[in-house]
Formats: C-alpha cells, sequence, structure tokens
C-alpha cells in the first residue's frame, strides 16, 4: 500500500500534549492518527460520541430550582441525613 502525507494545523500545545500521551501509550504521532483514521473508516463516523453536553428539560429545570434554593436564605437547610428525617418525621 503507497503512504500519502498528511498536513494538518493545530496549536503547538495541544501537539506537545498529544505527544506526550502517546508517547506514553507507546505510540508516534502517526500511528495515533492512524488508529484514529482506521477506526473512523470501521465505525462509519467518528470513533467517539459527537455531541453537546446540554441537559434535558427535566434536568435543567432541576438545575435552576437548586440555584433558586441554594440563593433563597428563607430555605431551612439540614447539616445532616438525621436531621432532614427528623424534619420529615421519617
Amino acid at each position: 500500500m503507497a503512504a500519502a502525507n498528511l498536513n494538518i494545523r493545530t496549536e503547538k500545545e495541544i501537539k506537545e500534549q498529544a505527544e506526550r500521551l502517546f508517547n506514553e501509550l507507546g505510540l508516534t504521532m502517526t500511528t495515533a492518527i492512524n488508529v484514529f483514521l482506521r477506526t473512523a473508516i470501521r465505525e462509519h463516523g467518528m470513533p467517539f460520541p459527537l455531541k453537546l453536553d446540554v441537559p434535558n428539560e427535566t434536568t435543567a429545570a432541576a438545575i435552576e430550582e437548586g440555584r433558586r434554593i441554594a440563593a433563597d436564605s428563607t430555605v431551612k437547610g439540614y447539616s445532616s441525613m438525621d436531621a432532614l428525617k427528623a424534619a420529615l418525621d421519617v
């Protein structure tokens, strides 16, 4: 199989960090890139999930409720599960 050159551009620090990581794994940058490319071909796409980390509507609402409660000085807090259970008569 004939070899072909692939030129890519990335930030210097990213390249250096990747090289250190790959060296620890016993790989060269070329080998690591080839592993990525072969895996992408085999998977017919990116070899890892490629998505935005956005909470769903229920989770976003719960996060917002937690923020409101945390900011409300009139909401009673508990320092232990026992204190919470006692307040709930559980």
